[in-house]
């Protein structure tokens, strides 16, 4: 039977032979094929559903993550019911709009979207006042055993990520697509890296309590930092640097391929205590959470869609270039 440590690395080895695998998706992308992974390109519309399938896996990650966390905490405030219905209306919409071809912005969608973002901001706001009056505040104790402040502040991004693909579906026939006040592909990717360097600081935190035990557990605190790092000079680089944005989509479809295989690293941290699967009831609530890698996963989705989005700005087919 194998042991714990070959267990480790033999996750650790198929988590790298999918990122591995991910080089290939360069080929099948330029044959037009559609990929879970990879948004189709061409329109507004194609990076838009991208966004909906971002904003769907975040919605799905906290659903689980916040039902497992309040359950624990027997839901003593009737508000920690709050986030298990938005998340869980975020998905629904998010599926729906994955779905949807059309050109035109839902405005039951957009509504869903913006009560997740606005739950999600009251969750964060919600969990940094129970942080601050615990004893001793926002010390390291507390951080490490308070209220999480990452879980809230992925329901906004995820209401986020949905409100900008409303945005754009209903930007289709509009010259250059703008959202607070940036071109809609700056937009996104800045909205993008930003959320993968504070989840990535999320799991810094929690990897650190947990002393890194494993080598495994050093993959989700370097990998998206170098995604963002990418994403971020792709933007400021702009179109003359064609190698750098390869590596950048390669980058993101390895993060997103890791956080995947984070819940499989995670499943298999909760089959390690005691009574394993057998004692799912206690042990999905002491172990790793198993629904956050895919956090990942949404955000990784939304760089890729900041790609596409970036490459439709800069098409002078699309957009003819004025002189002087």
């Amino acid at each position: 039977m194998a042991t714990q440590s070959q267990l480790t690395w033999l996750a650790l080895g198929a988590t790298t032979a999918l990122g591995a695998a991910s080089l290939c998706w360069q080929k099948h992308e330029k044959r037009g094929r559609g990929l879970l992974l990879s948004p189709s390109r061409g329109s507004l519309v194609d990076a838009a559903r991208t966004l909906n399938r971002g904003a769907g896996l975040l919605a799905f990650s906290v659903a689980l993550d916040s039902a497992l966390e309040h359950y624990r905490g027997d839901f003593a405030n009737r508000a920690m019911y709050t986030p298990l219905l938005t998340a869980s209306l975020s998905l629904l919409a998010s599926a729906q709009g994955q779905q949807d071809r059309s050109t035109r912005a839902n405005r039951l969608r957009h509504t869903i979207y913006l009560g997740a973002g606005a739950s999600g901001l009251a969750g964060t706001a919600f969990h940094l006042y129970n942080l601050s009056k615990r004893p001793g505040g926002l010390c390291w104790n507390n951080l490490f055993y308070g209220a999480p402040l990452g879980a809230p502040s992925a329901l906004l991004l995820s209401g986020l990520l949905g409100y900008y693909s409303e945005r754009l579906r209903g930007a289709c026939d509009e010259g250059r697509p703008r959202v607070f006040g940036l071109p809609v592909g700056e937009a996104v990717a800045l909205m993008a890296t930003g959320g993968l360097l504070g989840t990535c600081a999320e799991v810094a935190l929690l990897h650190f309590r947990g002393s890194f035990q494993k080598p495994a557990m050093y993959l989700p605190v370097v990998a998206p930092p170098v995604a963002a790092g990418l994403l971020a000079s792709t933007v400021v680089a702009g179109p003359g640097y064609p190698r750098l944005r390869w590596l950048s989509r390669l980058w993101l479809r390895f993060t997103a391929f890791m956080g995947l295989a984070g819940a499989g690293f995670h499943a298999l941290g909760i089959a390690r205590n005691h009574g394993g699967w057998r004692n799912w009831r206690q042990n999905l609530q002491v172990g790793p959470p198993l629904p956050a890698p895919p956090s990942f996963t949404g955000l990784a989705l939304a760089g890729l869609a900041a790609h596409t989005l970036l490459d439709e700005e800069n098409d002078p087919a699309r957009y003819p270039r004025r002189p002087g």
